[in-house]
């Protein structure tokens, strides 16, 4: 079992005011069109972890993370998961992250480029774990810098300094993660 940690795109804070569209943390967790390099690597029964983009007078956190259950493409999730389909909601967020219609052909609200590859590997997870609650995110902010420090053992003064945008993860760092964020949940 591996993983990987990654994060998301400047302005992309949940706890902030971001309409979460990509990944999904639900029921059934998802990741669809970001991050095609992450979704490429995985395999049935890794992890993957989100920390959110970089947003000033703000600290990053760990948003959530889930299992890999299942890998397709994006026309099969398009059936499967209507709920997950792009769209925008009233105030002109998007919502959902399956990027292609019916047909197959790209969506014209979605703003990601490099379409086939996007539309491989839309990960379908399991066993979902994020912080939704304004507690949860409060402590998540005050502690994913130090949790990121112990996990990758390196220091650093940014959550960038210590992971980059992206970082694979061993099996004993994700139960270490899980751990730390299983703990706040119960909090």
């Amino acid at each position: 079992m591996k993983g990987y940690i990654y994060t998301m795109f400047q302005g992309a804070d949940p706890g902030n005011g971001w309409k979460l569209n990509d990944p999904i943390f639900n029921k059934t967790p998802t990741l669809g069109a970001c991050m095609p390099n992450v979704r490429r690597a995985v395999d049935i029964g890794d992890h993957i972890f989100s920390i959110s983009g970089r947003v000033k007078d703000f600290q990053q956190y760990i948003v959530g993370g889930f299992s890999v259950r299942e890998k397709i493409n994006a026309l099969a999730a398009y059936d499967r998961l209507p709920e997950n389909r792009m769209k925008k909601d009233e105030e002109g967020n998007l919502l959902g992250n399956i990027i292609t219609d019916a047909n197959g052909q790209h969506i014209e609200i979605d703003y990601h480029d490099n379409f086939e590859q996007r539309i491989q590997n839309y990960i379908i997870g399991e066993k979902p774990i994020y912080f939704d609650k304004d507690e949860e995110v409060k402590t998540a902010r005050e502690q994913t810098l130090d949790i990121l420090r112990d996990v990758f053992e390196k220091k650093g003064d940014s959550v960038h300094e210590v992971l980059g945008r992206w970082r694979r993860l061993n099996e004993k760092q994700i139960s270490r993660i899980i751990d730390w964020m299983e703990d706040i949940k119960q909090k």
